[in-house]
């Protein structure tokens, strides 16, 4: 008999992976916790019945969120990461020698457990020495973080449910205020195809934009995600994510990677037509009242 996984992407769309054994399954205090192996995308992490990450396409989700903002700023030294108790992002970061601390603030302590046990391809780097571990709500942790670090990665959820906060104008001035005077935040923006997601993107851009005075979205194709289209947001205080892009010195690391590119760096900001459009129609005035409501 076979057995299948199912995520639903919207009520009329679902997304299906044969699943070959159920590794762990566990119902945490915030969120249930289920790792399924799979034949075509290996170890598959789901939280509350949706993908989160798997072992086949992990490292496209990762790399971006990474390498994109520290190719920009050569002076990135200390990082605060939200949410991402997988260790992906961790485990990217801590390849830059210059990285000197990186705060994972993580509201779940048996996500990072059930990582470190069934996908320690991800969790490998969490005991890193620059690494350290909050197990506590980042919404209070970072109200009381003010010109602390040069980048901010926000790996949540989708804005949904217990997640929603992290895509407000509130929790968006809290990173800019966290941040040092040329600081980055990049946060996942979520798919723009189906139309409740799209309009969640909107908000959440339309706010980034009311708060930094830089602020761009560029894409990556991650088959596992909605539509296998995503979205991340690049906001700054300083730098823009193209012109400031120093593509020779990055090169120069000789660090191996499967996805990013400078190359693909610049291609990534070039939008297609009907997301261009649904980004200016936030980014007007009549759009940023309408985003609101």
């Amino acid at each position: 008999m076979e057995m299948w996984f199912s995520e639903f992407h919207t009520p009329d769309v679902k997304h299906s992976l044969r699943v070959n054994r159920h590794l762990f399954s566990k119902q945490s205090d915030f969120q249930r916790i289920d790792i399924f192996e799979t034949p075509e995308f290996g170890r598959v992490l789901t939280l509350d019945g949706n993908v989160m990450l798997t072992e086949r396409d992990e490292f496209i989700y990762d790399e971006m969120m990474t390498h994109v903002p520290m190719a920009v700023h050569k002076g990135i030294k200390d990082i605060l990461v939200i949410g991402a108790g997988d260790g992906g992002v961790v485990r990217e970061l801590t390849r830059y020698d210059r990285v000197e601390k990186i705060d994972l603030v993580e509201m779940d302590p048996m996500v990072v457990e059930a990582c470190r046990n069934y996908l320690p391809g991800n969790a490998c780097r969490m005991d890193d020495r620059r690494v350290h571990i909050y197990f506590e709500n980042a919404l209070k942790f970072i109200r009381h973080r003010e010109n602390s670090y040069d980048l901010i990665i926000v790996d949540s959820v989708d804005p949904f449910g217990p997640s929603e906060g992290f895509f407000t104008r509130e929790f968006y001035g809290s990173c800019y205020n966290a941040l040092r005077e040329d600081g980055i935040m990049v946060n996942q923006q979520g798919s723009p195809f189906y139309k409740e997601d799209a309009i969640a993107m909107q908000r959440s851009h339309q706010r980034i934009v009311s708060t930094f005075p830089i602020s761009k979205v560029y894409q990556a194709h991650i088959p596992t995600y909605a539509a296998g289209y995503w979205t991340f947001g690049f906001a700054s205080k300083k730098y823009h994510p193209i012109n400031d892009l120093d593509a020779p010195a990055w090169e120069a690391l000789n660090m191996h990677t499967r996805y990013y590119t400078t190359r693909l760096h610049v291609g990534a900001f070039w939008l297609p037509a009907f997301l261009e459009e649904m980004l200016k129609e936030v980014e007007t005035e009549e759009g940023c009242q309408n985003a609101e409501k």
